[in-house]
């Protein structure tokens, strides 16, 4: 936060602790403060309490390569081109060759592995991997070095495993495997890394003459989110913890739709042992000409199973989305015919036994298998990502025909395609409304101006018909998809004025969520992204910190709330929303302020009495174009005080800011 905004954060904090002690007019005087009243005595309906979540996509190297923390590129040996990250190694005349085969092997979704044949030991034969996007390990930090290793006749005893630095001359790490069998069998070892390395390299060496079979080759770090051996990466997940979500949609996302049918998402094959999860090409491979990523796979390895407990680890309620018998309508447009809708619908079915059936039933014990036994409480499910037209709703229909007669209690996420207005959107939500679909999925990319235009977007939309999600959206500040966007305070400012809209019209909109969620600082493929990271250190965006203070201060009921007098969200560039928290007995007041000039404003509490002291968070930069980074990742962040409990003068706002305030009262 930057000097002139801690200089006033006592004024405003004075401001908004004394202002509840009494009662304003609601017209706005001539001249002097704007009013920012808000009705306590006339609270609103309930605001739900997964209304601000996380939408969670394998884009930008999110989960290989970002959230799953495994450190070896291509694994398996199942890329496209199966040696893709590996290198042949001939260590002091060392003679040898590497060789890809398929008979016997380690299992029918794994079918390749490598055949290490040695000629001549030398120093050393072998390979090297160079990571996805390198090889991030810290110094003193424990990891497991794994591989399933098959013995052929006269093999080499023993494979080691040496980790360098990014120059490749020094030592930082080293662990040995032996004992091979002749039969497949997974083997590790410890290694602890003696230095900090960002850009590490991974080599395996055989010093004996032979052959030797390996596969699944994996150094994983020890540290990982809950200690869990197949864990995820502990810094993503606590600034995702920390955002307190009320829900995880995942696994996308246009990852959902696939390119082709034959590589859409399917659920049911990212469940059980990782080496028994099919590598595919990841959709985001070459969608953009700027950012090609030919060696951007799935592993997989960040399944169902770990998508369901991730949700439950930060207090989330799971959303996966399905696939409905449709390819990405960007591409292909490849769809399954009618009559084999069934097949999709039956996925669903058997994920909400996944999720949610006793251990006894089929796919419950499966759950209880991977070491769930009690169910994940699965209460909403997405049917297709982003689809339109005719085509959508023909199948949508089918699958609320099926999933309400089995599981009426599972409330369905449908899709209002990928513009938030136009011929397509405004059929979909006839079609949806008629068939009484519970929610409806909006997406808007746009520019700032644009989220600052429609603030008041669902003030008027009609309150009996669904609730609509606001499944996806982000500011973008250069042009939609251009690779030029950033993650700076205007897009995050803008995002601000909006969401006080959406929490405004709560009885509406019962979720939202920015999107996406992770991006590789060496690995993306979109921008602006809410979290980037590198292979050692992340940070949350100005925009994350926007998302974080909406969610950590969301109340349960909605409070009418006027800005000098009008209903109107935005008032000459002031925006403001306002709930209740029965849980804690406090009047929440978000205000944002996206002018230049600091605002003199009086925040007045209709109906609450004897009230003072509370809490002020203030988020700002006086610089429009601040962000920050990896270097620098608080350089927008908020700042928090308590309020002082007697009543003073009234003071500014500061320019370009967001001001939250958490009031006890009483009535």
């Amino acid at each position: 936060m930057r000097p002139n905004l801690r200089t006033t954060l006592l004024s405003v904090a004075a401001i908004l602790a004394g202002c509840v002690l009494f009662r304003v007019s609601a017209q706005k005087p001539a001249t002097g403060p704007d009013t920012i009243l808000v009705k306590v005595n006339r609270p609103g309906g309930k605001i739900s309490p997964n209304m601000f979540g996380i939408f969670f996509e394998d884009i930008n190297f999110a989960a290989d390569g970002g959230l799953y923390p495994e450190r070896v590129k291509n694994r398996s040996f199942e890329f496209t081109e199966p040696l893709a990250g590996w290198t042949k190694v001939e260590a002091g005349g060392a003679e040898g060759e590497l060789v890809i085969r398929t008979d016997g092997a380690l299992n029918k979704d794994n079918p390749h592995y490598l055949r290490l044949r040695v000629y001549n030991p030398g120093a050393g034969f072998g390979v090297m991997n160079s990571g996805l996007r390198g090889i991030g390990v810290q110094q003193g930090a424990e990891y497991t070095f794994s591989a399933y290793v098959r013995a052929t006749r006269n093999a080499p005893r023993t494979l080691r495993a040496t980790l360098t630095d990014e120059s490749g001359g020094n030592t930082i790490g080293e662990a040995t495997l032996t004992g091979f069998g002749g039969g497949w069998k997974k083997y590790e070892a410890g290694l602890r890394a003696s230095a900090t390395a960002a850009r590490a390299r991974l080599s395996l060496f055989v010093e004996e003459k032979g052959e030797i079979d390996v596969d699944m080759v994996s150094l994983f770090p020890r540290d990982t989110w809950k200690g869990r051996p197949n864990g995820l990466r502990k810094d993503l997940v606590q600034l995702l913890a920390n955002m307190k979500p009320g829900f995880l949609r995942f696994p996308g996302g246009c990852i959902v739709e696939g390119r082709r049918l034959e590589l859409r998402y399917q659920w049911k094959k990212t469940l059980g042992d990782v080496s028994e999860r099919r590598s595919i090409v990841n959709r985001w491979n070459d969608e953009f000409a700027h950012r090609p990523a030919p060696d951007y796979f799935q592993s997989f390895g960040l399944g169902f199973f770990e998508y369901f407990q991730l949700a439950e680890d930060i207090g989330a309620s799971p959303l996966p989305i399905l696939n409905c018998g449709m390819a990405c309508q960007f591409n292909s447009s490849e769809t399954a015919a009618i009559e084999q809708t069934d097949e999709y619908i039956q996925d669903a079915l058997d994920l909400i036994s996944f999720a949610n059936g006793p251990v006894d039933s089929h796919w419950g014990a499966i759950r209880a298998a991977q070491g769930h036994p009690e169910p994940f409480h699965l209460k909403m499910i997405g049917v297709g990502n982003e689809q339109w037209g005719p085509r959508y709703i023909e199948r949508y229909r089918l699958f609320s025909a099926a999933l309400r007669a089995k599981h009426p209690e599972i409330a369905l996420v449908s899709s209002a395609g990928p513009s938030p207005e136009g011929k397509e959107f405004d059929y979909l939500w006839s079609s949806l409304r008629q068939l009484k679909a519970d929610f409806i999925d909006e997406h808007y990319y746009a520019s700032p101006d644009w989220f600052l235009a429609n603030s008041s977007r669902y003030d008027h939309y009609d309150r009996s018909g669904p609730k609509v999600f606001a499944g996806e959206y982000a500011a973008q500040t250069a042009g939609v998809a251009r690779p030029d966007n950033r993650n700076n305070w205007q897009g995050a400012l803008a995002e601000a004025a909006f969401m006080t809209g959406l929490e405004r019209n709560a009885d509406v909109v019962a979720m939202a969520s920015y999107a996406p969620l992770f991006a590789h600082v060496d690995g993306w493929q979109w921008t602006p992204n809410l979290i980037w990271f590198d292979n050692l250190r992340s940070y949350g965006t100005p925009n994350y910190y926007v998302q974080k203070l909406f969610a950590t201060n969301t109340g349960t009921r909605t409070l009418p709330v006027t800005i000098n007098g009008s209903a109107e969200n935005a008032r000459q560039g002031l925006y403001s929303s306002a709930s209740l928290d029965e849980r804690t007995g406090e009047v929440v007041v978000k205000a944002v302020n996206t002018t230049k000039i600091a605002r003199p404003v009086r925040i007045a509490l209709e109906g609450a009495s004897g009230v003072g002291g509370g809490r002020s968070i203030i988020l700002g930069s006086a610089d429009l174009k601040a962000e920050n980074s990896l270097d620098h990742p608080s350089s927008v962040a908020p700042i928090e005080s308590k309020l002082p409990a007697a009543k003073p003068e009234i003071q500014m706002l500061d320019p370009y800011s967001v001001t939250v305030l958490r009031l006890p009262y009483a009535r």
